[in-house]
């Protein structure tokens, strides 16, 4: 029983600092949050640019690190222990052991989690891009878009523009290719008629090869008669 009250108290006391945790993770995101809403109302020269994204990559891992605090702070020894209730009245030690390596385990894997989120969502480059949209916006003096309320409308005022685009584009590469297939055609047109005059060529060369091997074989038996040769 005085291990169970032990037990309750240290949990209490957990939770004590878990909300206490919360309330500086709170503070924290929202100072930070502040100052880069504010750093991004001013003027923002060339110099300060990788300062504001350095300031949300910051404060963006802040969060995480505090996250993962946070969920360290709920697993722990006492639940942990109070789960294996058998095993930890047997060997306390060892429990504490598996404890500490279980814990050391899930952050590790956590940590890989966030680090292959960061790396395979392009985090850098959207903040960056989040960084243009705001620059962007600031020269915007039109109301921007807000839902009508209208599901069809919306979507219609969405897409409409987009299928646009699209038929623009396909126009462009229909063209683009229908001038490819017309000097595609005059090449065509081009090598046929080459092809025909090479013909031409040939079959007179051909006919005044064979004439000149008519007059060849006249000549020849006239030459090789008998009244030639006085036979």
């Amino acid at each position: 029983m005085e291990e169970v009250k032990e037990m309750q108290h240290k949990e209490k006391e957990n939770m004590g600092s878990v909300t206490k945790t919360d309330e500086k993770i709170s503070s924290e995101s929202t100072g930070e949050v502040t100052n880069v809403v504010s750093d991004s109302g001013a003027a923002v020269k060339p110099s300060e640019e990788p300062k504001a994204r350095f300031n949300r990559m910051k404060l963006f891992n802040k969060v995480m690190q505090k996250s993962l605090e946070k969920f360290i702070e709920h697993a722990s020894f006492n639940r942990f222990a109070s789960t294996f209730r058998q095993v930890y009245t047997k060997n306390p030690q060892r429990m504490e052991s598996i404890y500490k390596q279980f814990i050391e385990d899930v952050k590790k894997a956590i940590q890989e989690d966030i680090d292959r989120l960061i790396e395979e969502g392009r985090l850098e480059v959207k903040l960056n891009e989040l960084d243009k949209l705001e620059r962007a916006a600031k020269n915007k003096t039109e109301p921007a878009w807000r839902p009508s309320g209208v599901p069809e409308e919306d979507l219609c005022s969405f897409l409409i523009p987009y299928y646009q685009k699209q038929e623009k584009y396909m126009q462009r590469e229909l063209k683009k290719i229908q001038d490819e297939n017309a000097a595609l055609a005059q090449k065509v047109q081009a090598g046929r008629e080459n092809i025909a005059r090479t013909e031409n060529h040939i079959s007179n060369v051909v006919d005044e090869w064979k004439a000149s091997a008519a007059k060849f074989e006249k000549l020849s038996s006239a030459l090789c008669s008998a009244d030639v040769f006085g036979v």
